[in-house]
């Protein structure tokens, strides 16, 4: 039996059982390639707080609309596979409240090579980044704020060739 190639879910998920349901039945893999997202305590990469966003996060809450996510998420995989040479995909997104350190997004890809998996698995995550209907709120000890899109997510998408423009300048 095939994995679903989309789950949106509160509970967490274990990447060598997504993996192996991927891949299943399919010798026709020769690459795996997966990305795991986890909830980071700060606001900017590298571990710096962003000088207009003081505290580190204590709590991240997703919100989704059921049916709308999956739909735009399994039009993105479409794309992928109209793209590159892959064999299959999959998405798990968590939604609810989640913890610093917690697992929130799999991206999985396999394919007969690296290459194609490679560039598949990066061109999902960032189209989940720009495009898939998810709310974000951060808590931090000055309160909750919901997170406004970013210009290097749209610069990101921009690099395939697809325009988001949800980050205001």
């Amino acid at each position: 039996m095939t994995a679903a190639r989309v789950s949106i879910r509160s509970g967490d998920f274990d990447l060598a059982a997504e993996v192996a349901a991927l891949r299943e039945g399919d010798l026709g893999v020769g690459a795996v390639v997966s990305f795991v997202g986890t909830v980071r305590d700060r606001h900017a990469s590298a571990g710096t707080v962003a000088a207009d966003k003081p505290g580190a996060i204590t709590a991240l809450e997703l919100e989704h609309y059921p049916g709308m996510t999956e739909r735009a998420i399994e039009a993105m995989i479409d794309e992928a596979e109209r793209r590159f040479d892959i064999r299959a995909a999959r998405v798990v997104h968590r939604v609810g409240p989640l913890a610093p350190g917690d697992q929130i997004v799999l991206v999985a890809v396999t394919s007969a090579h690296r290459g194609e998996a490679f560039q598949a698995c990066e061109f999902l995550m960032d189209y989940l980044k720009t495009q898939a209907p998810f709310w974000k709120k951060e808590t931090t000890a000055e309160g909750a704020r919901w997170v406004d899109a970013r210009v290097a997510d749209d610069a990101a998408l921009a690099r395939w060739g697809i325009q988001a423009g949800n980050a205001a300048e």
